[in-house]
């Protein structure tokens, strides 16, 4: 393979290949905005009232009606406390809802990591149109004999907007890459909080089964 050869062919295309690359990215990247936007929507739920109605349930010991409830939302919250609402031991409730919560975690992440990587990525890729238009610049002085000509500022401007054009690309993706990642740890603290109530009554109901042999004596 002639490398130089392959290099001379991208110089010759200049950046402007390199810019509906960046189009191309960019439309991908809103796209899974879009997305994540619609499943963080679709998946919210009111934690105060599910803190409410899940410590009802715990007290009149209605679990399988709050297990149905929690198993049938989407929301990240319910599907954690819903692994371990049923348990009988506070142990075993606290390793299925931190497995619960990892496997929500991976469901919230989808997607996400190729904004992180557009946002830390486009620059470079922009950069790299800048590289090729410039080079193809110094060719076309070249071919003039160092005259600046009409197609030698349209090359130079080409090479510079596609570092701008990178730049434009990488912000969105890297505000949208860590603004999901926030709510995502929200909802996740969230469900452990919620979780915590589980756990506490569990608590209880072992202690309180302890306490009954001793109090009947």
């Amino acid at each position: 393979m002639n490398i130089n050869g392959a290099l001379q062919g991208l110089v010759t295309f200049g950046a402007t290949w390199v810019l509906w690359l960046l189009l191309g990215l960019s439309l991908l990247s809103v796209a899974i905005m879009l997305e994540r936007g619609l499943f963080f929507a679709r998946t919210g739920i009111n934690v105060a009232a599910l803190n409410e109605e899940l410590r009802r349930a715990l007290a009149d010991h209605k679990l399988s009606e709050i297990k149905s409830q929690l198993e049938a939302s989407p929301s990240l919250e319910a599907r954690i406390v819903s692994a371990g609402v049923d348990t009988v031991c506070a142990a075993e409730a606290e390793e299925r809802m931190a497995a619960e919560a990892q496997l929500q975690r991976l469901r919230s992440e989808q997607y996400l990591a190729f904004l992180g990587t557009l946002g830390n990525n486009a620059p470079f890729i922009g950069l790299l149109g800048t590289v090729l238009g410039v080079i193809g610049a110094f060719a076309q002085l070249d071919v003039s004999g160092g005259q600046l000509t009409t197609g030698l500022m349209a090359a130079i401007g080409e090479a510079l907007i596609a570092t701008a054009v990178g730049l434009l690309v990488a912000l969105p993706a890297v505000a949208a890459y860590n603004a999901f990642q926030r709510v995502i740890q929200v909802r996740l603290q969230r469900g452990d909080a919620l979780g915590r109530v589980v756990v506490a009554h569990l608590h209880a109901l072992s202690h309180a089964a302890v306490a009954a042999p001793s109090g009947g004596q």
